[in-house]
């Protein structure tokens, strides 16, 4: 059995996308259990998961998407753990593809798949999109270039989960933290393209900017410490400005956007966030600041 692993703060809608592409898996449905867990939601998502018979529905009030999965895990029952946020759907086959690796993987392998932008039919890709269909989830350069991937889309044996140990608090970027102890502890990660999902595009750059804001604080915490880390740290931030003009050349030539007029929108918006994350980086060198997972 494969337990599939949902943490949830106040998105019920997205909650309900999310299980419906789950009841719509090309795998059986006696196959894998779907376990919610609500991170203190302003109400809890009670109807929601009630409309999908066999989901569980946990409540973990420390705060923070790890602690909210590590709840999960308490109560799972599959010998494989497939992880999934709740404002992604699935891929039809997503499961499938998980049990047929995981079968052909060698031992001690973490699989992480692809998170894509979802759009409704015939809808035209805003500004926003477009620059986040091309940055926004890039799992493969996460999993082969810096040993990790994304826990909204990552699936790994209950066994080799134990040998790692729980996800961080929402201090750190829990997913790069286990990854880190994963590597350590002897796992390697595989990139799997068809084990896909699919993630909303933010609706506003204040959307992406807040994203971001959260990611370079638990960025920050995990550096400090470290010999030397404000100096690595401006030039961190020196490199994220530097970026431009590769990353514009990244988006000229991806596949994953189809004419000029998506590629001028999303090197528009590449250039508001490269200088927005630069920007934020240096105001860290302030001081440390308190994190909160809110939606």
């Amino acid at each position: 059995m494969i337990s599939v692993i949902i943490p949830h703060l106040n998105q019920p809608d997205a909650l309900e996308s999310c299980l419906r592409s789950l009841d719509a898996q090309t795998l059986s449905r006696h196959s894998f259990e779907v376990i919610v867990v609500d991170n203190d939601s302003a109400t809890p998502p009670t109807d929601v998961v009630a409309r999908h018979p066999g989901v569980s529905l946990l409540h973990e009030s420390e705060p923070g998407p790890g602690p909210a999965r590590n709840a999960g895990v308490t109560i799972a029952r599959g010998e494989m753990l497939a992880f999934i946020d709740a404002d992604c759907r699935a891929h039809p086959d997503w499961l499938h593809t998980i049990v047929q690796w995981s079968r052909s993987s060698p031992p001690d392998t973490v699989l992480g798949g692809d998170v894509r932008i979802w759009t409704a039919e015939n809808e035209s890709l805003s500004a926003v999109a477009a620059y986040e269909t091309v940055f926004a989830y890039r799992f493969q350069l996460y999993i082969e270039r810096h040993g990790y991937s994304g826990t909204g889309n990552m699936a790994v044996l209950r066994r080799d989960f134990d040998r790692v140990g729980p996800f961080a608090g929402v201090d750190v970027a829990e997913d790069m933290e286990w990854g880190q102890r994963a590597l350590r502890a002897g796992l390697r990660f595989r990139y799997i393209p068809d084990m896909v999902v699919f993630h909303p595009a933010r609706s506003s750059l204040r959307e992406l900017y807040a994203k971001w804001d959260r990611h370079i604080a638990h960025y920050r915490n995990m550096a400090e410490g470290n010999p030397a880390w404000q100096l690595r740290w401006v030039a961190q931030a020196l490199l994220v400005l530097a970026s431009l003009a590769p990353g514009a050349v990244t988006i000229l030539t991806s596949d994953r956007l189809h004419g000029g007029s998506p590629r001028l929108k999303a090197i528009a918006v590449l250039c508001a966030v490269r200088a927005h994350r630069a920007m934020t980086m240096l105001s860290h060198l302030r001081g440390r600041r308190a994190m909160a997972w809110n939606r």
